[in-house]
């Protein structure tokens, strides 16, 4: 299982909030592009980048996300507020390893298929849940889409996976809710990225066992609750691995 760093942006800076709700930071760092080496450094084999005034819808953190991209050599995979043809190409072209798409993808899974057509293997679907129900706009506003219905419908998409986020646990360090995340990976047609609760190694083997293709860890490893040495060695994937 592959395991990525969160470098989640707000206001130009790398945060850590709980439940995704600005005003709840407990990690606020000032140098995004400075965090982002230092995960490089530790070993981590890409990094998990969002832009969460994008996500919001109330601004944008464009020029940091390619100061990050431009400045490391791992595969950096970019999210948060990605919701038109040209910032897909822009980040693409920029060099970005993988784009996830979120509010607009659910809402146009025509425009999903479509982006996803053009870049194989290269968009990520983010499908954040919060009591069962498919979060948007910056989880402030549920979907009316069942995910049975939407999970069967991009289930021919050539997708690189989906991100599932549980938006009820996330940032609480109160570890992964196993039995929700494993009926989400039975059920998903695309390899899963799990994200939201995780705690300590116990949840990271957990994950693993559960097959997820990949973590995303935000919280543990900015307070220490998981060493960088435990999960990570000197080998990286490609820039477009």
């Amino acid at each position: 299982m592959i395991i990525l760093p969160a470098v989640d942006i707000l206001d130009g800076k790398v945060v850590q909030l709980v439940g995704g709700r600005p005003g709840t930071e407990r990690v606020v760092l000032p140098d995004p592009l400075l965090v982002a080496r230092r995960w490089e450094r530790a070993g981590a084999p890409g990094l998990h980048v969002v832009d969460l005034d994008g996500a919001l819808g109330r601004g944008s953190n464009l020029e940091t996300v390619k100061t990050i991209v431009k400045g490391v050599s791992i595969p950096v995979q970019v999210g948060g507020g990605i919701r038109t043809n040209e910032i897909v190409d822009t980040l693409i072209d920029l060099g970005a390893a993988r784009v996830i798409l979120g509010t607009r993808a659910i809402a146009d899974l025509q425009w999903l298929k479509a982006v996803s057509i053009r870049n194989p293997g290269r968009t990520i679907l983010a499908l954040d849940v919060r009591q069962g129900r498919v979060q948007i706009k910056g989880w402030r506003e549920s979907s009316s889409r069942k995910m049975e219905e939407l999970l069967e419908e991009i289930r021919q998409f050539p997708l690189a996976s989906v991100l599932h986020t549980n938006v009820d646990i996330e940032g609480r360090g109160a570890g992964i809710d196993a039995g929700e995340l494993s009926e989400f990976i039975r059920s998903c047609p695309h390899p899963v990225i799990a994200s939201g609760g995780i705690k300590n190694m116990d949840d990271i083997i957990l994950l693993s066992n559960l097959g997820a293709h990949m973590a995303i860890v935000g919280m543990a490893l900015y307070t220490g609750s998981i060493d960088p040495k435990e999960i990570w060695s000197e080998k990286h994937e490609s820039k477009n691995g």
